[in-house]
């Protein structure tokens, strides 16, 4: 099959709609399928082969963070001639109403189209405001997919219609297969994400830190991630400040090195998030989890289940739980079985079956219509075609 994907988001900066889409079209392409990714990105960024860039993304304000989008004449030339030289037989889009590159090729595309909402957030003005201008194209969909329950509620909410829930993908095995680094590993808590944005929560899990250090004065804290780190720790003791080592941006490798390490991994988020697939991934590394207790990380994370959750934001409670589950290796042994289990769900064997059953759906669909035109004068004349 032949697949187009659309990404709204700059290639080259992290986030967790790039890893989707950069996995999802690996996954497919090694299943022997044709796929094409269309991506904000300079024209001298190096890319994978399977992406095309559609000039340079500038940032935005978006859903309590900065997203890199790409928007103009300019997009939507490159849109056009791309939709036009791939012939594809489907067109996935992600985060149609994104204003980027997925609503130019919604408001483009011709043939079956497959869009993926990631996004979970309250109704807004804006939302409101953009309802008219998007209508028109998420008409033209033909199968909608929400990575989570929040992030689909989002979309009945803003614009009507629903969506099937198939979550975000991890190859499991991985991170499961990773090596742990030594250095790494004894009385550690790791987290990943950008140091400088406030939602995902570095200033809850440093204002615990004192306290966690106080009852396990050995305890280190590893954080990967892009940043001002002196703008972090500032306020911080010099002894507090020992016990955190900044690793700066990882590679998928070290990454999975590191959760595969830790005895901890601690997602603090304050809010917007709509799945949360470093929890997966933690997950799938075998890194009990602890995480604050947001709607869509209570999904991933089973109920409690899979992993421990404490209030949004609350530093006392984040640090006592901590100090109980380092403790705690029996805790911590029962937590990494429940997650062994958990996580096949989300590996890309099942994410991916799902994703393609919804194309090859949309794909029958758009034949049948095809052909009922193609016969509908005879038909509506009551003559038969050879």
């Amino acid at each position: 099959m032949k697949v187009g994907i659309v990404c709204p988001y700059a290639w080259d900066v992290p986030g967790g709609v790039q890893f989707h889409v950069r996995d999802l079209a690996e996954h497919l392409i090694a299943l022997g399928h044709q796929v094409s990714v269309l991506a904000p990105a300079d024209d001298d960024t190096p890319l994978p082969p399977y992406v095309v860039a559609a000039g340079r993304a500038v940032p935005v304000p978006y859903n309590g963070s900065v997203a890199r989008l790409t928007f103009g004449f300019l997009s939507a030339s490159r849109v056009r001639r791309w939709l036009r030289e791939g012939g594809f037989e489907v067109l996935h889009i992600h985060e149609p109403v994104t204003p980027s590159l997925s609503i130019l090729a919604c408001w483009a595309a011709t043939g079956p189209i497959v869009a993926t909402f990631h996004t979970s957030n309250p109704r807004s003005r804006a939302m409101i405001a953009a309802e008219p201008l998007m209508q028109p194209a998420l008409e033209k969909i033909s199968a909608r997919i929400a990575v989570s329950e929040y992030a689909r509620r989002t979309l009945v909410e803003h614009f009507g219609g629903d969506a099937v829930v198939i979550p975000n993908g991890v190859d499991v095995g991985f991170f499961a297969g990773a090596e742990p680094r030594p250095e790494w590993s004894g009385d550690t808590i790791g987290f990943v994400g950008r140091i400088n944005e406030p939602r995902k929560g570095l200033p809850t899990l440093l204002e615990a830190l004192p306290l966690i250090v106080a009852q396990r004065p050995g305890v280190r804290l590893l954080v990967a991630g892009k940043g001002d780190e002196e703008e972090a720790v500032k306020g911080l003791p010099p002894e507090i400040r020992s016990r955190i080592e900044f690793l700066g941006m990882v590679s998928d490798e070290e990454k999975a090195s590191l959760l595969r390490s830790v005895d901890l991994y601690v997602a603090p988020n304050t809010g917007g998030e709509s799945f949360g697939i470093i929890l997966v991934e933690a997950m799938s590394a075998g890194a009990p989890v602890l995480a604050s207790d947001l709607d869509a990380f209570r999904q991933v994370l089973d109920g409690g289940a899979a992993g421990e959750l404490f209030p949004v934001e609350d530093a006392a409670a984040l640090a006592q739980a901590a100090v109980r589950l380092l403790g705690d290796p029996q805790r911590r042994a029962e937590l990494r079985e429940a997650e062994t289990r958990h996580v096949r769900r989300f590996d890309w064997a099942t994410v991916g079956a799902d994703i393609l059953s919804v194309y090859e759906t949309v794909a029958v669909g758009a034949a049948a219509v095809a052909e009922d035109d193609r016969g509908g004068w005879w038909n509506r004349l009551g003559l038969a075609r050879d």
